[in-house]
């Protein structure tokens, strides 16, 4: 587990490409909001996570497969990040910020353009929400 990364991951590194491909101005991993959200939109009062489907525990979802060893520790880990999830997304909201999560298995699949493209609709719509 020491080699699994929660900066710079493959799904993370490719929506940030996309992202800026198409003009979107970021940061990244800020240590002042909740969470440490992976990517920020201030211009658009939106913060972005990109969740591993295992370690968030994607329901419905092929990559989410509790191991057959060690289950209750992995059933109780998995169980603890989307709690702890539930409450940061609850303390950005209360702050005033758009919570957007993707999964990895959106930036995966063949419909990754289909995915993006939903995600810059509900900016637009945030940009126009917050001003």
């Amino acid at each position: 587990m020491s080699r699994i990364k929660g900066k710079n991951t493959k799904p993370e590194i490719t929506l940030r490409k996309k992202l800026h491909a198409l003009g979107y101005r970021f940061s990244l991993h800020s240590k002042k909001l909740p969470g440490k959200p992976d990517i920020v939109l201030r211009k658009y009062n939106t913060v972005i996570f990109v969740n591993g489907c295992f370690w968030h525990g994607h329901k419905d979802c092929k990559y989410f497969k509790l191991p057959k060893s060690n289950v209750k520790f992995w059933s109780d880990k998995i169980s603890a990040n989307i709690e702890r999830d539930k409450i940061k997304f609850q303390q950005l909201i209360d702050l005033g910020w758009h919570v957007i999560t993707i999964w990895e298995c959106e930036l995966k699949t063949s419909n990754v353009d289909k995915n993006i493209s939903k995600l810059i609709d509900q900016l637009k719509q945030n940009k126009y929400i917050c001003r």
